[in-house]
């Protein structure tokens, strides 16, 4: 048997934030990881549909973003964003 060769292997301490909110169709279940890790940016876990994206307030500008990432209708990316907005 081989030896296992990591690239890294780092123990950190984060600060999460779980949040549940209803938009008007959909209800969001996300919970928001900071670490220093991701350069100012945050580990956004989208619990309900098991998707994950690091964003910072650069990629909420970013048109279609959220709509790929979480697949998201255009009208719910728009309240995910603004929540975000609040938030990052």
């Amino acid at each position: 048997m081989s030896e296992r060769f990591f690239l890294y292997d780092d123990l950190e301490d984060t600060k999460t934030r779980f949040i549940s909110f209803m938009g008007e169709n959909k209800r969001f279940d996300l919970a928001l990881i900071r670490s220093s890790r991701f350069y100012g940016k945050q580990l956004v876990l989208d619990l309900q549909g098991s998707r994950f994206a690091i964003i910072g307030s650069d990629d909420l500008e970013e048109e279609g973003y959220l709509e790929s990432i979480y697949q998201l209708s255009e009208e719910d990316a728009v309240e995910l964003r603004a929540f975000l907005y609040e938030v990052i």
